[in-house]
C-alpha cells in the first residue's frame, strides 16, 4: 500500500506486481510521460492501481507526453465518498464494495455523502490491455469510477483493448470530458447506481 505522499517520475518504468492501493490521506503523483506496466495476474492477485476513498491520484499527463498504463493486467480503480444508489448486505446505502476487488480488502469500499468529493486529477492518460479476471465473470474495467465526486478532474482519457468495460461509473457525481474507447471486450461505456455526472465528447470504436 502507498500510505504517504509518493511521486512516480518519467525517468523510470514502473512495474506493478499486484494490487497497489493509495490509502486514505495519501496522494500518488504521476509525472507526465510516465509508463506503468502491470504484471499479469488473476483472482485475488490481479494487478490493479486502486485509489481508496480519501486517497488521491494526481496523474496529469499532456497531449505530447501522456501517462501510459499497459501490459496484461487489471486496470485503474478510483473510489470516492460521493453518493451512490446501492445497498450492502447489512442494508447500508452509503457504501458498498467495488467489483474487481475482493471483499476481504476494505480499501475496496466506495460511496458516501460528499457530492463534491475530490479524488484528484486524471488527465491525458492511456490505459491499455487490462481487464484481469478476479473470479467468475468478475473482471476489472479499464477505468472504474466508484462514488467519485465532482471535485475530481477526469479528461482526455484513452482505453484500449480492455477485456471488460472501457469506463464504468458506479454512482458518484464526477464529470468526464474527452474519451476514446476502442477494441473493448464488453461495454465501451457503462453506468450504474445513479451516476449523476456528465460525459462530454466521447467515441467508442467497436472491434
Amino acid at each position: 500500500n502507498i500510505t504517504t505522499n509518493t511521486e512516480w517520475t518519467n525517468d523510470k518504468v514502473y512495474e506493478l506486481t499486484g494490487r497497489i492501493t493509495v490509502t486514505a490521506g495519501a496522494t500518488l503523483t504521476i509525472e507526465e510521460g510516465t509508463i506503468i506496466k502491470g504484471q499479469a495476474g488473476t483472482g485475488a492477485n490481479a494487478t490493479a492501481l486502486l485509489i481508496a476513498r480519501g486517497g488521491k491520484l494526481m496523474a496529469e499527463g499532456t497531449a505530447a507526453a501522456p501517462i501510459i498504463f499497459t501490459s496484461l493486467w487489471g486496470g485503474v480503480i478510483v473510489l470516492g465518498n460521493a453518493p451512490i444508489s446501492a445497498s450492502n448486505s447489512a442494508g447500508d446505502k452509503t457504501e458498498v464494495q467495488i467489483e474487481g476487488i475482493p471483499t476481504s480488502d476494505p480499501n475496496g469500499l466506495y460511496g458516501g455523502n460528499n457530492a463534491t468529493d475530490n479524488s484528484g486529477v486524471i488527465m491525458y492518460v492511456s490505459i491499455r490491455h487490462g481487464g484481469a479476471n478476479i473470479g467468475s465473470g468478475n473482471e476489472i474495467n479499464g477505468l472504474t469510477l466508484g462514488g467519485v465526486g465532482s471535485g475530481t478532474v477526469v479528461e482526455n482519457i484513452e482505453v484500449v483493448s480492455n477485456q471488460d468495460d472501457g469506463i464504468e461509473w458506479f454512482g458518484g457525481t464526477v464529470n468526464v470530458t474527452n474519451v476514446v474507447v476502442w477494441n473493448i471486450g464488453d461495454d465501451g461505456i457503462d453506468t450504474d447506481q445513479s451516476w449523476a455526472g456528465t460525459l462530454d465528447n466521447f467515441v467508442v470504436i467497436a472491434p
